[in-house]
């Protein structure tokens, strides 16, 4: 039978298999991580105040990413000029998900954390799929035996609460509990904005524990390049709330707020990162996908998330 100029072999497409993210290998034994990058699950959303949902997200993500799961070449990106996700060169693996016990904050936290404790071991970059943003504390605890970091936060909420009902690791709690931490040495907190439930004193607290506080109309003023001026040089760790991003392309979260970032200019401050520091570890979270009817939000999530890998990668490798 003849085959008709058919390619030889498994395709692969993206609406096919399983949905490892970005359709990369699946390592399910810890100890046995051999890779760049390493993608955790973090399916946790109990410290979520208002709408329920981002337990879903590592999911949905996964699911978008196949979009952008280059089996062949690579990304050319014509306006970098540059290949990015090379598959010759490209070390990706995903160690599935941590194990969340429902209503049990304190051990879901723990085995977050031990799944990045894993992927540090062996020497790779923590990549975290949440979860709402209460992920972001085991993730910074994991880091307590590495050198010190800087953290960039992109979010429409400051995220700096102390303690609020007796809750001291929601969603609301990370950055004060970053901050708290002698290895992260300060904070960019970036696309802060509107009403909030931060109180004043909450912008206070975190001025004199070391953040920089930028919202997105300061952000535009100032332009990509003042603001990377203004991150430390050297290690940094990034953690992004997807309603960082408008609600008018990332619907699908739980706390939305209008006045956030379009995609290029995260890019273009991720691209910056990317080139100037060592980005030591990545989370992405608050993606609800039960909110994202057009699937924009979880695409968006899939796309900056391979951008921002792809990018990372290749600048370490030139350094």
């Amino acid at each position: 039978m003849a085959n008709h100029g058919y390619e030889k072999g498994r395709l692969n497409l993206p609406f096919v298999g399983l949905c490892s993210f970005g359709k990369y290998p699946y390592v399910g034994d810890w100890d046995a991580i051999d890779a760049d990058v390493a993608i955790l699950g973090a399916p946790f959303d109990f410290g979520t105040q208002f709408r329920a949902g981002a337990r879903f997200g590592p999911r949905g993500i996964r699911e978008a990413s196949t979009l952008f799961s280059f089996g062949h070449s690579g990304a050319y990106d014509h306006e970098d000029d540059i290949t990015y996700l090379e598959s010759a060169t490209t070390r990706i693996v995903d160690i599935g998900d941590a194990d969340i016990i429902h209503t049990d904050t304190q051990q879901s936290h723990a085995n977050i954390e031990t799944g990045v404790r894993a992927i540090l071991k062996s020497g790779a970059i923590p990549v975290v799929l949440g979860g709402d943003h209460s992920v972001n504390i085991p993730a910074i605890n994991a880091f307590s035996d590495e050198a010190p970091f800087h953290l960039v936060q992109i979010d429409a909420h400051l995220d700096f609460v102390d303690v609020r009902h007796g809750v001291t690791a929601g969603h609301g709690n990370p950055m004060r509990r970053a901050a708290e931490k002698p290895y992260v040495t300060g904070l960019s907190q970036i696309g802060i904005r509107n009403v909030s439930s931060t109180a004043r004193d909450g912008y206070t607290d975190a001025r004199s524990m070391g953040s920089d506080i930028m919202s997105v109309r300061q952000f535009r003023q100032m332009g990509v390049d003042t603001v990377l001026d203004r991150i430390p040089a050297g290690r940094v760790y990034i953690t992004i709330d997807i309603d960082g991003f408008d609600p008018s392309i990332a619907p699908g979260t739980g706390t939305p707020s209008h006045g956030g970032f379009l995609y290029y200019e995260i890019l273009e401050l991720l691209d910056g990162l990317a080139r100037r520091n060592d980005i030591i570890g990545l989370d992405l979270v608050e993606v609800a996908p039960d909110y994202d009817h057009a699937g924009s939000t979880t695409t968006l999530a899939a796309q900056i998330l391979l951008n921002v890998i792809g990018r990372m990668l290749y600048h370490r490798k030139q350094k």
